[in-house]
């Protein structure tokens, strides 16, 4: 206790806080130290970056384990889309015996690994409703909600945001889904193609997820059919023996982004095909240039295409409304489904929580200022994984964040008291 200032329901008098704040919650904890919230890969990289600068951290954690999106949140067929030297966070590659595509399985073992190798003891079971910079003050007032809805308020300099840009499921309202009367679930809680065996599954959603989930559906002999309502780019997994990332990545180091895209179409145009012909139109911009103007990734097929050119997976328009057991498309065709998933991605959450305005969108929740500027807000701010480029991107923000801290850590070590964790004191 004499390593942070806790309060119940009392009025803290220090110099960091003004004269006589009454403290609204029942706890209320001074956090000598940056708050991260969100122990996924990017809350995980951040702290381990600030560790080894030899600054702790506090990770507030809203699940009752780290990475919940990989492990509750995914489908059992589910490998990392990149190679995995790709996908490291920082300080620790992969082990040697993974493959080049770590399965779930193994990504969330990684993980696991990581933690304890930098010693990350995140505090579980905490759900963030509100942060905000009190100006009396002059730090962050992280308010959280515990279990048994015991309220916690963490006050800081230092608020890292590390929830991620897929935090919550998108779930779109379609005319009819109450009257559909059977299974309507989004891929977060998909787990196999098993539980549909023999069943016409609707998949919503084209991207990756809805690719993978139609392929795990085919292989599990149900009768998946795809409905692709945008324009998409589909690239096989690997070009010339090399990762289609990976190649792309040298190539952009030579050649200007416009240049690569004509490379990469053309190689996929030989290797698969002509993908217009089987309801899969690509976008006015080439893959590379369409990421950087908007963020969508393109689709790695990994077989995907191949069942579709088969027959083994229908391609469907858009979704005109939904009927009892059936869906009627904008091209007026109407077909009976047993199940429909949504594969419609996620969104970030951090405007529910965050009560400040410059930095996040409130539309989409997503930093204002654009890769590799966005990590960094004002008051202490920091955001880590928002720049829709992975987990290369998380790496690349942990490593900037870690930096920045540090210098305003060195020039005010000697206000700082020793931290211990919060959790082993109270």
């Amino acid at each position: 206790m004499d390593n942070y200032k806790e309060v119940e329901g009392k009025r803290v008098h220090d110099h960091r806080f003004g004269k006589n704040t009454m403290s609204t919650l029942a706890r209320c904890i001074w956090v000598p130290c940056p708050v991260i919230i969100g122990a996924g890969p990017s809350g995980l990289a951040v702290a381990a970056c600030l560790k080894e600068r030899g600054i702790p951290s506090l990770i507030l954690e809203k699940a009752n384990c780290i990475a919940s999106l990989w492990k509750l949140k995914t489908y059992d067929r589910l490998r990392l889309h990149l190679p995995k030297q790709f996908c490291e966070l920082p300080f620790m590659p992969f082990p040697e015996n993974f493959p080049t595509y770590p399965t779930k399985t193994q990504f969330v073992a990684y993980l696991e690994l990581y933690k304890n190798s930098f010693g990350l003891d995140p505090v579980f079971n905490k759900t963030v409703v509100s942060a905000e910079f009190d100006d009396q003050c002059g730090f962050w007032r992280i308010k959280t909600l515990g279990l048994k809805q015991e309220e916690t308020e963490y006050v800081s300099q230092w608020l890292i945001v590390a929830t991620g840009e897929n935090a919550d499921e998108v779930v779109p309202r379609i005319d009819g889904m109450d009257d559909f009367g059977g299974p309507i679930l989004h891929t977060s809680s998909y787990k196999s193609g098993l539980l549909f065996r023999g069943k016409d599954v609707l998949v919503v959603g084209c991207e990756n997820s809805g690719m993978e989930v139609s392929l795990d559906l085919c292989n599990s002999n149900a009768r998946p059919s795809l409905v692709v309502r945008d324009s998409v780019h589909v690239l096989p997994q690997e070009m010339l023996g090399k990762s289609t990332f990976g190649l792309s990545m040298w190539l952009l180091k030579w050649f200007p982004v416009r240049l690569v895209d004509r490379f990469l179409l053309l190689v996929s145009r030989f290797m698969l095909g002509d993908t217009e012909k089987f309801g899969l139109h690509r976008p006015e911009f080439g893959p590379l240039e369409l990421k950087n103007r908007s963020g969508k990734t393109p689709v790695l097929d990994v077989g995907t295409l191949a069942k579709i050119k088969s027959g083994n997976i229908k391609v469907c328009l858009g979704i005109k409304r939904i009927t009892h057991r059936a869906v009627e498309f904008v091209d007026g065709k109407k077909e009976n489904f047993d199940a429909i998933i949504l594969a419609t991605g996620y969104k970030s959450n951090v405007p529910q929580w965050l009560k400040e305005a410059d930095m996040f969108s409130e539309e989409d929740g997503m930093p204002k200022e654009a890769f590799p500027r966005g990590w960094k807000g004002e008051r202490g701010l920091y955001a880590v994984g928002f720049t829709k480029r992975g987990l290369l991107g998380a790496s690349f923000d942990a490593k900037k964040i870690a930096e920045d801290i540090e210098r305003q850590w060195k020039a005010e070590a000697t206000n700082f008291m020793p931290y211990i964790h919060p959790l082993t004191s109270s």
